[in-house]
């Protein structure tokens, strides 16, 4: 039973790439008659023929303890296949007879006695890369997993600012460039993408809609990241790849940028093209920012309460966690790790606990978990709040309450636009009306809360937010009333 509540996250830890170690218990299969053995009914209603399936297809390794002198050698296996690229999760199971037995402690606090699998881009492919850059007249970047790493993230930033190519955020779980370059546009780049004579795809498993804009049959593609192929999480993926760039993101993108040092430069191509983007950019910026400011309403917008968010982080060391929240466009983020997106999994209930997690890593780091109601209510938030409390941790929930499943609304209309559903006043299954008292579930475990209406006052609330996280070390929960918007 504990093993099927955190299989939702072993699915998302095995899409977004996270280095898991899972284990559980697993119930006696002895009746009597052995120390460990079965003393409840629980031991025979707990049994399965097969519990690793709940979670296998999610785990690149599975094992089950046979004895308990192989723990070391089963925890450094198990370590090691989790931090090799691709990274994902791994699982072990503990049958309590095993765990009932003496365990020798000879090798426990040692190292792992095995280096995980690494990888580089072949050489090759890297310059042949590096040449269809330098040549494109209309190249495009799409990043949608981050940079990997500080380092890469200046040099990716540095690379498409000094060569003038575009990058989108397109359905990003994490940034790879300041949202305030001068290179980066539009979120949705579908203008850009079948415009294109080259693509760099940057860790990322649906870079564009295929229905909606694909590239042009000559656009030559590169696909660079830890699995650039998606091959262990994706059955069916078949955008194109003309060149392949393995290994881990943040060392493959620095080989790239290397790569590109040596290669010759138009200049004048570059300055014509530079004028064209960061006026694409600067547009961008503008419309995204004018339709944020005219959603200050009551109920206000998303998009508010993301341009409000982001005008009171700037200048802090902050990580945004978004599960159907703030949406990333009008936040205007510029660091690595400032930004965190639900993975495609689509795992709910990620949210809250992702940025617990992050807060728990680095206590000083401000964390806003922005999340919508339905979210807000996978998440188990009362044992949440409860943990928080109990580890003193200062985040900050957003709790963007439209008081509906928006995501179902959307998909149901967006492929029936003139159905049934979209034309009831509600569509059916979706309604989350009436809504529950959020900001008193917090205030159980002494968070301070507050439910907001009005957008005028979102920012003088966020300020308050931001003080009682930062100055009493005390988590925090806003219940933001928000209008019915589409999916984010």
């Amino acid at each position: 039973v504990g093993l099927s509540n955190g299989a939702t996250g072993a699915i998302n830890a095995a899409c977004d790439q996270v280095p898991m170690f899972l284990m559980s218990g697993r119930t006696p299969v002895m009746e009597g008659g052995r120390f460990g053995a079965r003393t409840v009914p629980i031991g025979w209603g707990q049994e399965m023929h097969d519990q690793t399936a709940l979670v296998r297809e999610a785990c690149k390794w599975t094992y089950e303890l046979r004895f308990p002198d192989q723990l070391s050698d089963v925890l450094d296996r198990g370590w090691t296949i989790a931090n090799s690229i691709p990274k994902g999760p791994v699982y072990l199971s503990l049958p309590r007879e095993v765990l009932c037995e003496p365990c020798p402690l000879d090798g426990l606090d040692a190292g792992t006695n095995m280096a995980p699998v690494s990888a580089a881009p072949d050489r090759a492919a890297l310059a042949a890369a590096a040449a269809l850059l330098a040549k494109a007249e209309r190249p495009l970047v799409i990043a949608q997993r981050g940079a990997g790493s500080e380092e890469a993230f200046t040099a990716l930033t540095r690379l498409v600012e000094d060569w003038a190519f575009p990058l989108s955020h397109y359905w990003a779980n994490q940034i790879a460039i300041p949202m305030t370059s001068s290179c980066h546009v539009d979120w949705s780049p579908d203008a850009l993408v079948r415009e294109a004579d080259v693509i760099l795809v940057v860790n990322a498993l649906a870079p564009w809609w295929p229905d909606r804009a694909a590239p042009s049959p000559t656009a030559r593609i590169i696909q660079l990241g830890p699995d650039p192929l998606f091959a262990r999480s994706s059955p069916m993926r078949t955008f194109r790849s003309d060149v392949t760039l393995v290994g881990d993101t943040a060392a493959a993108l620095l080989e790239l940028v290397a790569a590109m040092n040596a290669e010759d430069r138009n200049e004048e191509d570059i300055a014509r093209r530079r004028a064209r983007i960061s006026a694409l950019a600067e547009n961008n910026r503008k419309s995204v920012g004018d339709a944020a400011r005219a959603g200050n309403g009551s109920p206000m917008s998303k998009e508010w309460v993301s341009h409000c968010l982001g005008k009171a982080v700037k200048g802090r060391k902050s990580s945004v966690f978004h599960e159907l929240g703030c949406p990333l466009p009008p936040l205007e983020l510029e660091h690595h790790l400032s930004y965190f997106q639900e993975p495609h999994s689509g795992g709910l209930g990620w949210g809250l606990p992702a940025a617990m997690g992050a807060q728990l890593a680095d206590p000083e780091r401000l964390v806003f978990a922005t999340v919508g109601d339905g979210s807000y209510m996978f998440a188990n938030p009362v044992a949440c709040h409860q943990v928080c409390e109990a580890l003193g941790l200062p985040v900050v929930t957003l709790v963007l309450n439209n008081e509906e499943w928006g995501a179902v609304r959307s998909s149901v209309t967006g492929l029936y636009k003139d159905g049934l559903a979209a034309r009831s006043n509600d569509v059916p299954l979706t309604s989350l009306s009436p809504s529950p008292d959020f900001a008193a579930i917090a205030e159980a475990s002494r968070a301070y809360a507050e439910t907001v209406v009005d957008g005028k006052e979102l920012p003088g609330a966020l300020e308050r937010a931001i003080n009682v996280a930062t100055g009493e070390r005390r988590q925090v929960l806003l219940n933001i009333a928000i209008r019915k918007s589409g999916l984010h």
